[in-house]
């Protein structure tokens, strides 16, 4: 069952270390926990709906209210604080694209707005209700979740488009192929989730990100059916495949995905390596992504990150003995910085990739602490967001944050955006515990993953304005370093007043004509991507 208010399955529970609240207590003080607002009381101030009775549509309160927001911060904010206040006045689940088709017509005919809803886990704002005098329909896609096709010859799998991560690939490792596509969301997220907000795996560079992987498919619009063939190639004018990868639910419903599979690989190792400082590691990282060397990962944490990591281990003994071994090689823990790698593929290939990229390794003074790290990171690589709730129950409040850059700017932009998170709570003499590492390399730039972590405010109000003071500086921030204000989160309604720095404003115009004639009447998931 998952969790109503937080993240993931209600019955598991990450314990926090000792030593990394200690830390906390540290870094930033002591966090004090907030009474969560009951489900109950938001049953008894939900709304009439406004929506007209149809068989395919449920107004029940509490799958209402399940499907009244994601997981970004305003949305927890919202339901741990009992700040939500709007809420889908209907919630369809419907089982096929007949089924989708009818309550298109049926939204179309009672001036509805209608929100694609996926898995659940958008983090910047995709599934927020808007403030409309429309009755607001929630079309849930969790039902639509069948393999339909399988063609091994041609190496294409399609799937309804609301199926999740571990049931796709359980249907096609059950049969030799695996599609790759690992988010952080994995476990909850949705295929046609990750097409309409162009997601990226966690060993993308090996399988490739979703624009990558996504073939082909059919949306449903408002004007009609867009149906997408999965051509191996085409130069037949501009891809409308292109169009529909992070369109976020304005075209329509995306109800077939079509998708490039691959067998399963014969090895899939990931390796641990520390290296003396940042500049050692940074160099060797962009020295290997600018080869043509088969790694599948490489994921580099600065000091402050490398730092939370060890003291989130738990196991003293190792983790002391792992310091000791460092510090035998010429590595201290407070400038340390851990890289993971991984190389996926048959045993010929990744054995050479390997060779190539340890040689590298080695000349930025690397050390290889091999699989083990490695092992527990793929064990735990799913759980690490269930933290968010240990910590929110411990009074402290965490986010996230990304985007992509050229490898001229990663380090500047970095730190430029770790200072404007600590500069925005100097004037209420705040503290903030900010870290990041580099998640995804690419030949010509690399992505910044910065978490941050601050205390709970006296009220959720309060949380929520700090929380927002943060998010505006850091973005600010991002846009004049020159990186992409979303590398992999998508826009939502957290990002969306920063569009026109990226797109320009005859690209925003562009996107607001394509979405106006494929939804004349702004009735998909309005006020989400254009500022």
């Amino acid at each position: 069952m998952q969790r109503w208010n937080g993240w993931g399955d209600e019955n598991i529970y990450l314990e926090l270390p000792t030593r990394a609240l200690r830390m906390l207590h540290d870094l930033i003080g002591k966090g004090q926990g907030r009474p969560d607002y009951p489900r109950e009381k938001f049953i008894k101030r939900m709304p009439e709906s406004r929506l007209n009775s149809h068989p395919l549509i449920s107004l029940d309160p509490k799958l209402r209210l399940d499907h009244a927001h994601g997981q970004s911060f305003p949305d927890w904010i919202g339901l741990r604080g009992g700040k939500l206040r709007r809420f889908p006045d209907g919630v369809a689940l419907p089982t096929t694209a007949a089924e989708i088709q009818e309550l298109l017509k049926f939204a179309i005919d009672n001036n509805a707005v209608v929100i694609p809803f996926g898995g659940g886990t958008s983090v910047v704002g995709h599934l927020e209700v808007p403030e409309t005098r429309r009755p607001v329909l929630s079309l849930s896609l969790e039902r639509f979740n069948r393999l339909t096709d399988l063609d091994s010859n041609s190496r294409l799998a399609t799937f309804e488009s609301g199926i999740r991560g571990p049931q796709l690939e359980y249907q096609l490792n059950s049969r030799g192929f695996i599609l790759g596509h690992y988010p952080q969301s994995f476990e909850y997220s949705s295929l046609g989730g990750w097409v309409v907000t162009r997601s990226s795996g966690q060993q993308s560079r090996h399988y490739g990100r979703i624009e990558q992987l996504f073939a082909g498919g059919e949306v449903l619009t408002p004007r009609g059916t867009l149906k997408l063939p999965p051509f191996p190639a085409s130069a037949a004018g501009p891809d409308l495949r292109q169009i529909l990868l992070g369109s976020e639910g304005k075209m329509g419903v995306l109800t077939k995905v079509v998708v490039k599979i691959v067998a399963l690989p014969e090895k899939d190792d990931v390796y641990g390596v520390f290296f003396p400082s940042w500049e050692r590691a940074f160099h060797a990282v962009q020295s290997i992504a600018g080869t043509d060397i088969t790694f599948s990962m490489m994921r580099l944490s600065n000091p402050a990150e490398t730092m939370t990591n060890l003291a989130l281990s738990g196991k003293g003994r190792q983790r002391a003995l792992l310091i000791r071994y460092l510090r035998l090689r010429g590595i201290s823990e407070k400038t340390a910085c851990m890289c993971l790698v991984g190389f996926t593929g048959s045993r010929r290939l990744t054995a050479a990739a390997r060779r190539a990229a340890f040689s590298i390794i080695r000349r930025h003074n690397g050390i290889c602490v091999g699989k083990p790290m490695g092992n527990a990171w793929k064990r735990n690589r799913f759980q690490s967001a269930y933290l968010r709730n240990t910590l929110w129950d411990l009074g402290y409040a965490a986010d996230t944050l990304e985007t992509a850059i050229t490898w001229d700017k990663v380090t500047p932009a970095m730190k430029a955006i770790e200072k404007s998170l600590h500069d925005a709570l100097k004037p209420d003499n705040q503290r903030i515990h900010v870290f990041s590492h580099l998640s995804h390399v690419y030949p010509s730039g690399s992505s910044i993953y910065t978490t941050f972590l601050f205390r709970l405010a006296a009220t959720p109000s309060e949380t929520l304005e700090v929380w927002k003071r943060l998010k505006q500086s850091a973005s600010q921030t991002i846009t004049a370093a020159g990186g992409t204000i979303s590398h992999q989160h998508g826009v939502g309604t957290d990002h969306k007043k920063y569009m026109t720095a990226e797109k320009g404003a005859i690209g925003i115009q562009t996107l607001e004509q394509m979405f106006n004639y494929l939804d004349p009447k702004k009735q998909m998931n309005p006020g989400k991507l254009l500022p």
